[in-house]
């Protein structure tokens, strides 16, 4: 794994770092890759028996990463369909993992940073950090990520974050649903660790068991969903809005609009 790391402690605790600090934990194609993979291989490892979900630096997670984002400019609208599928399966494969995940948000979230906080079960972030669905600034919807922020959310509160792309803290991350606390940074760890421990207390199968009953009672999220935003996605792309917003972000200008 050359984006993300993972460590185990003797109890089954397994710590999920995203590691590309220097990029503030963009989101690369191998990031994705390796986030799915690592999904994959923690819910099958019966030694483990809780996932804290981090990132390092200042960052919890940016979003999309710049070099994907100017690749996208020039792909084929099946090899941007590609893309965006890459995304939706990993959220996918994180949302049902079959173990409890737990966010550790030690900083700023953007985009589908905001997506990655919604998959996890609970999710706690410093005091400090700032998040966004940022998207429609640069002629974008949040889409691959929309229905795991709506089915945290739910759609009332969705809509005072999600189309205007406003930046918003910690705080007001509670106050939506898509965070369960906000701590000073220095109880953040005190923090996870009072989410973790009850968990050592309970059966892993029934855990298991009790994630699976809950995805299955809530909100849709299958193949169709997916399928659906991916084109949306994709629909937006084709724009003029949307290449007037990226070419106008990596120009250092002010959109036309």
């Amino acid at each position: 794994m050359k984006t993300i790391a993972i460590e185990k402690d003797e109890r089954g605790v397994a710590v999920l770092a995203l590691m590309r600090e220097e990029k503030h934990n963009a989101m690369s194609a191998e990031m994705l890759a390796e986030l799915t993979q690592a999904a994959a291989d923690l819910g099958a490892d019966d030694s483990v028996r809780v996932v804290v979900l981090t990132g390092t630096g200042a960052s919890f997670c940016a979003g999309g990463d710049l070099d994907w984002m100017k690749a996208q400019m020039s792909a084929s609208r099946e090899e941007r369909m590609e893309g965006a599928r890459a995304l939706a399966h990993m959220l996918r494969a994180l949302n049902e993992m079959p173990k409890p995940l737990i966010g550790r948000i030690q900083g700023h979230a953007f985009g589908g940073g905001v997506g990655l906080i919604s998959v996890c079960d609970v999710a706690i972030a410093a005091e400090g950090a700032k998040l966004g669905l940022t998207e429609t600034r640069l002629g974008l919807i949040p889409a691959t990520i929309s229905p795991y922020v709506i089915a945290r959310m739910g759609e009332a509160m969705a809509r005072r974050v999600f189309m205007s792309a406003r930046v918003f803290e910690a705080a007001e991350g509670k106050a939506l649903g898509l965070l369960a606390k906000s701590v000073i940074p220095e109880h953040l760890d005190l923090a996870i660790e009072a989410e973790v421990k009850p968990y050592l207390k309970a059966a892993p199968t029934a855990v298991a068991a009790a994630k699976g009953l809950l995805r299955s009672l809530g909100p849709v999220i299958d193949d169709a969903v997916i399928e659906r935003t991916v084109e949306a996605l994709a629909d937006t792309w084709e724009t003029p809005a949307a290449m007037e917003g990226i070419s106008a972000f990596f120009e250092k200008r002010p959109p036309r609009w």
